[in-house]
């Protein structure tokens, strides 16, 4: 990302030599969207902290590279590689997913499509102005597929910090630790998050989500995200409290409204395990990676 500006002539050819960007943001969640199936993208980790810092660089929660599909081309639409601003590649991200998603559908002009992702192949579907379902697989509940640093009883993990204590251990392509509070209005996450996140109970790290039950069809959530920031919202987080508020038995419903500090989600529990995420999606702008 080498931008060398010799005069006030250049600044059309370098944009004509940039790669082209979509920025995108599901609920204040935001991303840069590289399309890569027809010229490889392979940043390193510099670059990427460089385009997502928003001082330096773009700024975004995550960088998405879309990259042709790798297995079979009539059922899949693409991949797509998540790469968090310290350059770590993650299994998952339910906004992200829902955001290139709506690119896709736009793009080809059909209302389902299939993107393979790290953490698994995700079936998304349009529902209505900018509102996208996706299925985002199965809960995965056992202490191995957190994945967690020893056995035990993933409904009850022992660990702590400061007002917040027994959470629930989840993987929604991501590893999560859920916490239940009475009142979520009276805990400061920040504060918590970054000593709970590198917990050594979590070889991985894990996503620290602290809900509280608004009643039987209502969450109200907050998320801490790896690599370490509190978060406006949090797909994948939201699947985690809805499992593991219906785990615990504090609902009974299986559609629930997560309601987070940028607006709400609804999630579904279906009856085969898996479950399904439905909120917004909105493009921010467009624009050019200088070229190096």
């Amino acid at each position: 990302m080498k931008v060398n500006v010799g005069n006030r002539h250049d600044l059309a050819g370098i944009l004509n030599q940039g790669r082209p960007f979509v920025k995108m943001h599901g609920l204040r969640n935001d991303f840069i969207i590289v399309d890569a199936r027809h010229a490889a993208y392979r940043p390193g980790v510099q670059e990427v902290e460089r385009i997502c810092d928003r001082h330096e660089g773009i700024g975004a929660d995550e960088l998405l590279i879309v990259e042709p599909a790798r297995f079979k081309t009539d059922e899949y639409y693409a991949f797509v590689r998540i790469v968090n601003p310290d350059g770590r590649e993650v299994e998952a991200c339910g906004n992200a997913t829902r955001c290139v998603a709506w690119l896709f559908m736009q793009e080809s002009g059909m209302n389902q499509v299939t993107i393979e992702t790290m953490g698994g192949a995700l079936t998304c579907q349009g529902r209505g102005q900018k509102q996208i379902n996706v299925n985002m697989g199965s809960l995965r509940t056992r202490w191995h597929d957190i994945p967690l640093a020893r056995e035990m009883d993933t409904l009850h993990l022992n660990i702590s910090a400061g007002p917040l204590r027994d959470p629930v251990g989840m993987n929604v392509g991501n590893p999560h630790a859920v916490f239940f509070v009475d009142d979520l209005s009276t805990v400061d996450l920040r504060q918590w998050g970054q000593t709970l996140q590198k917990h050594s109970l979590f070889p991985e790290e894990a996503n620290i989500g602290v809900a509280q039950v608004l009643d039987d069809t209502t969450l109200a959530l907050s998320v801490w995200e790896r690599p370490g920031s509190l978060t406006t919202a949090c797909g994948t987080g939201a699947c985690a409290a809805v499992g593991a508020a219906y785990r615990r038995g504090l609902v009974t419903e299986k559609r629930i409204k997560v309601k987070m500090p940028a607006g709400p989600v609804d999630i579904e529990l279906l009856d085969d395990g898996t479950v399904e995420m439905t909120g917004p999606v909105e493009v921010c702008y467009t624009g050019f990676l200088p070229a190096d």
